[in-house]
C-alpha cells in the first residue's frame, strides 16, 4: 500500500500530462518510509461526464484519494497526505496559474480484516 487514485475531468486530457502525474506521485510516494514501495500503485480515471461550479466548460478538477491499510500513526498519515499533496500541486503548478483547476486530495484507511491481498510483484522486483 498506498493505492493512489486520481479521478480527472476529461477536459484536462489536452492540459495535463496525466501520465506524467502519475509518475510523479509514484516516485514521491516511494520516498515516504512508510509507504513500501512494491506495494505502491497509481492509476487514474476519466471522468468523461461532470459538471463543475456554474458549468463552464473550462473549469476542471483532479481527485486524488489515498488508500491504504490502517495502523499508521496519525501524524505519519497527516505528512504522507500533505507531501503527495505538495507534490501534485508542484507539477501542476503551470496548469494552476493559466487555468481553472480543482485539486484535492484525500487519504483513509482501509480495514485489514476486510481487504485481504495477494500478489507476486516483490518476486518480480528489478526483472526487465
Amino acid at each position: 500500500m498506498p493505492h493512489i487514485t486520481l479521478e480527472f475531468s476529461a477536459n484536462l486530457q489536452e492540459r495535463v500530462d496525466i501520465q506524467g502525474l502519475c509518475e510523479h506521485l509514484r516516485e514521491e510516494a516511494a520516498t515516504i518510509t512508510a509507504f513500501p514501495m512494491p506495494g505502491i500503485r497509481v492509476r487514474a480515471l476519466k471522468a468523461e461526464y461532470y459538471s463543475i461550479a456554474d458549468g463552464a466548460s473550462r473549469h476542471g478538477f483532479i481527485d486524488i484519494s489515498v488508500r491504504l491499510r490502517a495502523g499508521r500513526p496519525q501524524e505519519v498519515k497527516t505528512d504522507a497526505a500533505q507531501r503527495l499533496f505538495d507534490a501534485a500541486k508542484a507539477f501542476l503548478e503551470p496548469v494552476l496559474k493559466t487555468s481553472s483547476l480543482a485539486l484535492s486530495l484525500e487519504m483513509r484507511d482501509i480495514d485489514p480484516d476486510l481487504s485481504p491481498k495477494t500478489g507476486t510483484i516483490r518476486d518480480h522486483l528489478g526483472e526487465a
